[in-house]
């Protein structure tokens, strides 16, 4: 157990393997997505880069295919974890998502491979 909820980055492919194929991209964003309520069971509060970077790269105009994506989606990912307590890898070949798990190391933060693997935060009363 421990004791405060952490931030766990969820870190899987995205733009691997896809070809730029937008279904494909949707499709890797959905696995990751689906370890968010798992993560958020165990007490925890869960995160994916995309969450943020997509939204910015709306913003300027861009989309995970054009050449701004290389300047934002690694980036992103880099700066939050500098605020993230853990990483949860996902099954699959991504350099973005052994990126993220070597900086993760680099920070001393711990690298789960399965949800199983995470502590379990119970929130105790407060009032």
């Amino acid at each position: 157990m421990t004791d405060k909820p952490m931030l766990v980055l969820i870190a899987g492919p995205y733009r691997s393997g896809t070809d730029g194929d937008p279904q494909a991209m949707a499709a890797n964003l959905a696995r990751l997505e689906a370890a968010a309520w798992p993560v958020f069971a165990t007490g925890h509060l869960p995160v994916i880069g995309e969450w943020i970077a997509l939204p910015v790269l709306r913003s300027a105009g861009a989309g995970p295919t054009d050449p701004l994506a290389e300047q934002v989606l690694h980036p992103t990912a880099d700066r939050l974890l500098a605020h993230c307590d853990a990483v949860l890898r996902l099954p699959g070949a991504s350099a973005g998502a052994d990126q993220d798990v070597a900086t993760a190391r680099r920070l001393g933060l711990p690298v789960y491979h399965d949800v199983a693997e995470i502590p379990r935060h119970t929130p105790q009363e407060t009032r």
